[in-house]
């Protein structure tokens, strides 16, 4: 099995596309990202399929965001599927309800600081209190780990300062917004290299479109394992 410290993200329309992405990267990769995007084409069964027939390693990315009740409610339906990582929004609140909704179960709740897509501009416009971006990452990341969240998601540029947060100690940090030297930004804003990433103190990258719409993904995924550090 390769190296799961790369998280491939299966940015596609349906789960017969995801499928047949899986099986053509094979043992080149061991763990995947599903989100919203293939929620309505059959992520979930693809989710479950990918763990209990393939043995692969599921990062199911829902972002969450609710009243407690409710969070609780559906993290605890979900976790029944014993996938690895699970997402909620990073709110105190809500990542105390989803600790309560998967306990007893092995999946693992990852709180979203700031998206990777948002710079400072995007933040005013929703009204987010004034402040450096870095460092209302890693406030909503202290506040996440402080309510019971077992990783949080941040994008590489601020994996570092995350990392420095005397309650990161024993927790996860997954990047995504991590591009291969050359790739294309795509709609992401804060980037750094896989490498990069890795070296700054997250312990999982997620590479979708460099790899999915890559001539040939089998090579892109095993070009950007062979960059992490050892």
């Amino acid at each position: 099995m390769s190296d799961d410290r790369l998280i491939v993200a299966l940015d596609l329309p349906n789960a017969l596309e995801g499928l047949q992405l899986a099986e053509k990267l094979g043992d080149a990769v061991s763990f995947y990202k599903i989100g919203l995007g293939m929620l309505t084409g059959g992520g979930l069964a693809l989710a479950n399929e990918l763990k209990q027939e393939h043995g692969k390693r599921i990062f199911l990315d829902m972002k969450l965001f609710d009243i407690g009740a409710t969070v609780e409610n559906a993290v605890r339906g979900l976790a029944s599927f014993d996938l690895d990582f699970l997402t909620v929004h990073g709110d105190p609140h809500v990542v105390r309800a989803a600790k309560e909704g998967a306990a007893g179960r092995q999946t693992k709740i990852l709180a979203v600081t700031i998206l990777t897509s948002l710079d400072r501009a995007d933040l005013d416009a929703g009204l987010i209190k004034p402040g450096d971006l870095p460092d209302l990452v890693a406030e909503r990341a202290a506040r996440a780990f402080d309510a019971g969240a077992d990783g949080v998601i941040a994008s590489p540029q601020e994996a570092a300062m995350i990392r420095a947060l005397p309650n990161a100690t024993g927790r996860l940090i997954v990047t995504p917004g991590v591009r291969p030297t050359g790739a294309a930004l795509g709609d992401q804003k804060r980037v750094a290299t896989p490498e990069q990433a890795i070296a700054d103190g997250a312990d999982h990258i997620v590479v979708g479109r460099p790899i999915w719409a890559a001539d040939d993904p089998v090579a892109s995924a095993r070009a950007i394992l062979s960059a992490l550090p050892r």
